[in-house]
């Protein structure tokens, strides 16, 4: 009898596993004029990417655990133009964790980095004396040398191990160094195109649909392999792309 019980609490323990899993989610209500800028396509997956919390938006007026509004009701947030868009948020560990994110230096230029036509139409920025945070960017480097190899060096040249193999319409990571936003970049790397056609991170983004396959071998990555990527890259210099032309 104990051993059938033993087993029962075990059965019963990993059909509640996946419950608790699917539990990591939250709610936030946001108008049709934000939802309609890409704004929070391009900034909620970076967030679930480094969290594994995932956040369903859903319409105004409908129960929800955060929201952005532009009634001043919250914290503000960004801004497009005069209009501050503020959040609020119920208080749980997952809403306080996004809203702490969404306020770190990290958050603010993940929403600076997003372009509407190749022009970016949000700021973070409500007081510009304040100095940036130093950006802490952990994970492991010689993985994310392997990986960097293996996955992106077909299209980019990644270090002189593969000086000859890239393509030449992609940017080494050298060159890709001299963005002034790099580290979001490569954060939402998967968001990007072409790479959304062919890139699946694993918890993060939706399995390609069965009527667009991948039209390469797929990139299949997990946020620990995300990140170790990006610590690797932080180590390499910079491209000396000589100075500035200037016009006559």
């Amino acid at each position: 009898m104990r051993s059938i019980a033993g087993f029962l609490c075990v059965v019963m323990s990993l059909l509640a596993a996946p419950a608790l899993a699917q539990s990591k989610t939250f709610t936030l209500a946001a108008p049709p004029a934000l939802v309609d800028t890409g704004l929070l396509k391009f900034v909620l997956p970076r967030f679930s990417l480094k969290t594994s919390i995932r956040i369903t938006v859903v319409a105004p007026g409908t129960a929800a655990d955060a929201a952005f509004t532009l009634d001043g009701d919250g914290t503000p947030v960004f801004k497009r133009d005069q209009d501050i868009w503020h959040m609020s948020q119920t208080g749980t560990d997952f809403t306080e964790r996004f809203a702490d994110w969404i306020m770190s230096d990290v958050g603010k230029r993940t929403i600076e980095s997003f372009k509407a036509d190749g022009v970016a139409i949000f700021s973070a920025q409500f007081d510009e004396s304040v100095e940036e945070e130093a950006i802490v960017i952990t994970g492991d480097v010689n993985l994310g040398e392997q990986l960097s190899l293996r996955k992106c060096g077909r299209c980019h040249v990644i270090s002189e191990k593969n000086k000859y193999n890239g393509l030449g319409s992609t940017p080494s990571f050298a060159v890709m160094r001299t963005f002034r936003d790099w580290d979001v970049r490569f954060q939402t790397f998967f968001m990007l195109k072409p790479h959304g056609a062919f890139t699946q991170i694993k918890d993060v983004t939706d399995p390609f649909p069965l009527d667009r396959p991948s039209p390469i071998s797929p990139i299949e990555l997990t946020m620990d392999e995300l990140d170790a990527i990006l610590a690797y890259t932080a180590t390499i210099p910079p491209a000396d792309l000589g100075a500035p032309i200037r016009s006559q």
